[in-house]
């Protein structure tokens, strides 16, 4: 057994026992322990989604986990937390804002977007943190797709110029159609559920501050050929989510994407934003977390 599998193993023996006896011993399983660290090359900013591990632990415990583990950032955690997070020196790589369901692709969903926006631009400015998620919202029957792009377009572009003002990036997340077995797994119906499609709005859009949220689980599972995507788009890529395709678990070996290839890519075209690592744990999420942050740290 090697140095690695020891501490993983130490890892996951340390938290069970520390769970069965009803005590947390996370801060000093992670403090100034630099063995437990699952970050060591650190070409690639790795950050934790909240809502991915929220039941299994109390946002103390995850800043203490990330920042163990040599991540950088809790990410889409409301902004009530992030004074938990700057204690811990964690950002907050990305924020939430309007949901996916009612989104840019309708004018009557302008107002709303753009208030809730403009909201999470001037928390991030305030806070130092650097993008806000945002989507182009459902498929209705009177709006078809170029439609919906247009209106997409001339939607951001009555808030993209304030994130200009205010150094926030909006990242817009492409989400896949197909899998319908699990609400966070697969979106049907959502308008954006291709590539292709979100980053015609994005460069239509034409500004510095609107970027692609390339989320490699729902571009595999809708588009494939992930790297030569990322290579295609490199420019307009803001941000980067993980998860195991199919299932949205963990990054192990019953899942089809070879991640460490697909890292690698970003690191080639120079990407220097987060990667979010947003699977649904199926097992230990200590484990999984750590085996999904070392198999990123190309």
């Amino acid at each position: 057994m090697n140095e690695e599998n020891q501490v993983s193993r130490r890892d996951v023996l340390m938290t069970a026992g520390a769970t069965a006896a009803g005590v947390t011993l996370v801060t000093p399983l992670f403090a100034a322990d630099s063995e437990a660290k699952a970050v060591r090359k650190g070409r690639i900013k790795q950050s934790i989604i909240h809502w991915c591990f929220k039941d299994h632990w109390d946002v103390e415990k995850m800043c203490a986990v990330a920042k163990g583990f040599g991540c950088v950032s809790v990410e889409l955690i409301a902004p009530e937390h992030w004074p938990v997070l700057k204690k811990h020196g964690l950002d907050c790589a990305i924020a939430s804002s309007h949901g996916f369901v009612k989104g840019m692709n309708n004018p009557a969903n302008w107002e709303m977007c753009t208030a809730t926006l403009t909201k999470q631009i001037d928390a991030c400015a305030a806070a130092g943190f650097p993008s806000v998620i945002t989507f182009t919202g459902m498929r209705e029957p009177h709006i078809p797709d170029d439609v919906g792009a247009t209106n997409c377009v001339e939607g951001y572009k009555k808030v993209v110029g304030y994130a200009e003002k205010k150094g926030v990036t909006l990242c817009l997340e492409h989400l896949n159609s197909r899998v319908s077995t699990h609400p966070m797994k697969g979106h049907p119906g959502y308008q954006g559920d291709h590539i292709d499609y979100c980053a015609d709005i994005v460069k239509r859009v034409g500004s510095p501050r609107m970027k692609l949220l390339f989320d490699i689980y729902h571009v595999q599972i809708m588009d494939g050929d992930v790297i030569s995507r990322i290579r295609q788009y490199k420019d307009l890529i803001g941000h980067i989510h993980t998860a195991g395709v199919p299932g949205r678990g963990e990054l192990d070996a019953k899942q089809e994407i070879n991640y460490p290839a697909v890292m690698e890519a970003l690191v080639e075209v120079g990407y220097q934003g987060y990667v979010g690592q947003e699977f649904i744990p199926t097992r230990d999420p200590l484990a999984g977390l750590r085996q999904a942050v070392e198999l990123c740290d190309v």
